[in-house]
């Protein structure tokens, strides 16, 4: 019953930071901050505990071994992890749609700087979440009739940073093992630290702690066809990632060019059809035929779709070489937490130079010219 009450407070306090911002924004916001409340509302007030759907004859024996499984992660984000011990993915959701909202992003046409929205709680992001399909479409076609390059991307979980008890949803329940304590570890870690308007930064932290996580998972509970599985997962997504960084610094280039916009423009369809064919020729190659990210380059592809490569990426080496520096998790987070002091440009330099690699020693570069080109 306590935590009911401190649920409730909870959402009427979420409610009404929702309802005094709008007011302040006008009628196109109230409606935004609307849907947004109603949608949490709705995932918070339908979510009910674990142990009640493994009580309940009714529960598809799959989904109750999906939940058994869930648990299992749970625990092991607590003691190995350190990860919040509360009430956050001990509840289950089973939504009838197959994300639970969708991520509007949106760029200039001739620039990879996503626009950024600003929220009561969440502080500035690069992204614009909607709980209805339509109405994201709907935004993004107004962002498009401005000019903007937008793309619009279902999302299965996210973070309500403590605030509520975040549910198991049924958009990522029957993920694989590996990839639902994926998602689990990722969106705790945005309980343990989030930097207000710094989505590179939170968004980095947050895979470092995943990744680290999950290799940790498959040491104690993982087989070797999982290990296999995972490594080859993992390859293959550095792969798809160094794709994108490559024709995103072309982009980049591009945009920077003292030429006409036509230029640019002509330009910038060239640097999408080479990614496009790098890719097929990836997936029908090195891949064997592996069609995960088909999807993806199905759509039409724009500033937008790459401009997330930034926010996930660019300072996971920093964080991965800072975890490295320490021995355990909780020491690795307090090093972050101590970053929330600086400011911004001193947090990202600080990341920057953890992600450099260490020089080479001379010798080593003398060897390394000599029997590179024989291997």
């Amino acid at each position: 019953m306590r935590k009911f009450v401190s649920q409730l407070r909870r959402a009427r306090f979420w409610l009404a930071a929702c309802a005094c911002a709008a007011m302040l924004a006008g009628c196109a916001q109230f409606k935004y901050y609307f849907q947004a409340a109603q949608g949490q509302y709705a995932l918070w007030s339908d979510a009910r505990p674990i142990e009640d759907w493994l009580g309940d004859p009714g529960t598809d024996p799959n989904l109750k071994a999906r939940l058994e499984k869930a648990l299992l992660i749970r625990r092991f984000a607590v003691k190995e992890l350190g990860l919040p011990d509360n009430a956050s993915y001990k509840n289950y959701a089973a939504l009838k749609r197959p994300y639970v909202l969708w991520n509007v992003v949106a760029t200039p046409e001739l620039s990879l700087r996503p626009i950024q929205w600003c929220f009561p709680i969440a502080g500035c992001v690069s992204y614009r979440g909607y709980y209805s399909k339509e109405d994201a479409t709907a935004y993004a076609d107004e962002l498009r009739a401005e000019g903007s390059d937008v793309q619009v991307g279902g999302v299965p979980a996210y973070s309500t940073l403590g605030w509520f008890s975040d549910p198991l949803l049924s958009s990522f329940i029957h993920y694989s093992d590996v990839e639902l304590a994926r998602m689990v570890f990722h969106e705790l870690a945005h309980q343990v630290v989030y930097m207000q308007g710094d989505s590179r930064f939170n968004e980095a932290f947050a895979t470092a702690v995943e990744e680290a996580g999950v290799n940790k998972w498959l040491e104690i509970y993982g087989n070797e066809a999982m290990r296999e599985g995972y490594l080859r997962y993992s390859a293959r997504r550095q792969d798809f990632l160094g794709l994108l960084v490559k024709h995103r610094q072309l982009l980049a280039e591009n945009y920077a060019r003292k030429v006409s916009d036509k230029r640019k423009r002509e330009e910038k369809a060239r640097i999408f059809a080479s990614l496009k064919a790098e890719y097929h020729a990836l997936r029908n190659g090195a891949w064997g035929g592996y069609a995960g990210y088909d999807r993806f380059f199905s759509e039409s592809l724009n500033n937008a779709h790459l401009a997330s490569v930034a926010t996930y990426n660019d300072f996971l080496p920093g964080f991965r070489a800072l975890l490295a520096q320490h021995k355990t998790f909780p020491q690795f987070y307090a090093a972050v937490q101590g970053m929330a002091n600086l400011t911004l440009a001193e947090r990202q330099a600080r990341l920057h130079q953890l992600g450099q690699p260490p020089a080479p020693a001379p010798d080593t570069v003398a060897t390394q010219s000599v029997v590179s080109p024989v291997q």
